[in-house]
């Protein structure tokens, strides 16, 4: 993909992870458990690499910070650390792998969802949240509450990927 068409692709991408999330919010914990946000930064990574990923990453958290006020100041900086993060091992795993096929996509998303958590919630337990942090809070905040997320972030993104990776090439 030519840089221009990366550029617009993020962009598209930050205005969705912005946007998505907000029907999500009217819903009780609907943000938390669905992760909305995630999935627009993760194809965005898979598709455009690791710069364009962590940018829309650090970018679509950002923007829907100052704008809607979600996330909360409690949770944004865990939570603009992990969509960074994700952005970033999701673009340098589909630039090592190259997509070549779902079995890659898999890997490569599944291995950024992890390293994201884990930066997240290392971070959450050493700095943003120092002494207030357990092991049961982040497996309860990043793995138990966002369950149904994670199933449909697996369930999509792949063949999302591989679909708009079809239209790109042609």
């Amino acid at each position: 993909m030519k840089s221009t068409r990366k550029l617009v692709f993020a962009a598209l991408c930050i205005a969705i992870g912005v946007v998505l999330p907000q029907a999500f919010h009217m819903i009780p914990n609907a943000g938390s458990v669905i992760l909305p946000m995630h999935i627009p930064v993760l194809i965005c990574a898979l598709l455009c690499g690791p710069v364009y990923g962590a940018i829309c990453g650090g970018a679509t958290c950002l923007l829907s910070h100052l704008i809607f006020g979600m996330p909360p100041a409690p949770v944004f900086p865990g939570m603009i650390c992990e969509l960074i993060t994700y952005g970033l091992v999701a673009g340098l795993m589909a630039m090592l792998l190259k997509n070549k096929n779902i079995g890659f996509i898999y890997v490569e998303l599944v291995v950024a969802m992890l390293v994201g958590r884990l930066v997240a919630g290392a971070l959450n337990a050493l700095i943003f949240k120092a002494g207030a942090y357990s092991l049961q809070i982040w497996v309860t905040n990043y793995f138990v509450t966002g369950l149904i997320g994670i199933a449909i972030q697996i369930a999509i993104i792949p063949a999302v990927v591989l679909l708009l990776k079809k239209q790109i090439e042609k």
